[in-house]
């Protein structure tokens, strides 16, 4: 009789991609929970001289920023509003619950559509990273602007952000290195219809070990203007809108400090924050 000898077989190593968590890398490399509050809030005081409580966010995801609301300060209360039950699941088990009890009796996520849903009046209602821009009708938008008015309480005010630039009506892919190099965010821009201003985008991840992680994020979005979304606000019956253009440091670089414009400079590519007021 021969010997057959055991051969062991390697077990690869897994990929990093395969082992990351698509939400916890958009959050690092996409939300600052911490200066849209910081925005939003000090926003609301200098407009209205006193502070808001109620956050309702919109399209709200993992609810980072209705969670980031409620540590601010104590008895802010937040909504968060969102259709994905899947986002909403991590957003319970990963956010809310690093909460405190008491901060977590201040919070309540909904699943719901956000043209449908009915909730307590808001000081604020937020809807940030361009995720509005799902709505690619003019009807649509308008009234998902209405409904949003009609919540709000009387001295309630809206706050969203937009892009624009020449760069934003390119097909393009941008890197950027997250956390020492720990991975690489990349942002594609794979199709833009100029004829309907349809937008596909993609958020792709690279890791050091070669892998990535595709597609994490799509985005069907329609590319909209400053001047559209500032007249279906004044449409939708909003009685101010304020543009909020950001400012450069000394090496050319965005400062992330947003004052009140109403002109902004032609640039490849550019982030502001808009106030529409009840």
């Amino acid at each position: 009789m021969t010997n057959k000898k055991k051969v062991k077989k390697k077990h690869k190593r897994p990929y990093l991609a395969d082992q990351a968590d698509r939400h916890r890398l958009y959050e690092l490399s996409v939300q600052y929970a911490a200066s849209e509050i910081e925005f939003v809030d000090e926003t609301y005081k200098s407009i209205r001289g006193n502070k808001a409580q109620l956050l309702r966010e919109d399209f709200c995801g993992t609810a980072n920023v209705c969670c980031e609301w409620v540590r601010h300060r104590k008895g802010n209360r937040a909504i968060g509003v969102d259709l994905d039950r899947e986002v909403l699941a991590w957003g319970q088990e990963h956010k809310v619950s690093e909460l405190s009890q008491g901060q977590r009796k201040r919070i309540a996520l909904i699943e719901e559509d956000v043209l449908q849903v009915e909730t307590e009046a808001p000081d604020i209602v937020s809807a940030m990273n361009f995720s509005y821009w799902l709505f690619k009708e003019r009807k649509e938008l308008k009234r998902y602007f209405g409904r949003v008015r009609e919540t709000l309480d009387e001295q309630g005010i809206f706050f969203l952000d937009a892009y624009g630039g020449y760069d934003s009506f390119r097909e393009l892919e941008e890197e950027r290195e997250i956390n020492d190099g720990e991975f690489t965010y990349i942002w594609e821009q794979e199709r833009y219809d100029p004829v309907t201003g349809g937008l596909i985008c993609h958020i792709h991840f690279a890791f050091p070990d070669g892998s990535r992680l595709e597609r994490a994020f799509s985005y069907d979005w329609r590319l909209w203007t400053l001047p559209e979304i500032r007249d279906l606000l004044e449409e939708a019956g909003f009685s101010k809108v304020t543009i909020y253009w950001q400012g450069w440091d000394e090496d050319g670089e965005p400062d992330g400090i947003f004052v009140p414009a109403t002109t902004g400079e032609a640039d490849a590519g550019w982030i502001c924050y808009i106030s529409a007021e009840k």
